[in-house]
């Protein structure tokens, strides 16, 4: 019921930008929390960056200060701004949405920062 999709990513150089959006649509609602996650070849899918319904956001320590998390509840789309690419934020990036407490995911998008 809740379909979310991914796009934004590519390839860019160390020290680039990039902008990731995630357009749901389904059952949804303006205050679902929602989020960025990301998953570098033979690692764990790692958290990045939260919203809350209040708008509040949170980062995870490697990417505070060059990503930056929004939302647009009138498009129901969570973006992801990312600056000052390094190699190590290559991976591929999900989103998610919790849903009356469900989690959905998206397909995932590809970043790859070269050196």
């Amino acid at each position: 019921q809740v379909q979310l999709v991914e796009s934004g990513g590519g390839l860019v150089q160390a020290g680039g930008s990039l902008r990731l959006s995630c357009a749901a649509s389904g059952i949804i609602f303006s205050v679902d929390p929602m989020g960025w996650y990301r998953q570098a070849p033979g690692k764990q899918r790692e958290w990045v960056a939260t919203i809350d319904s209040g708008g509040s956001t949170n980062y995870a320590d490697s990417v505070k200060g060059r990503f930056t998390i929004s939302v647009d509840n009138a498009k129901y789309t969570v973006y992801l701004q990312m600056n000052s690419l390094k190699p190590e934020d290559t991976a591929a990036y999900y989103c998610k949405r919790v849903v009356l407490g469900r989690p959905y995911w998206g397909q995932g998008t590809q970043v790859t920062v070269s050196s």
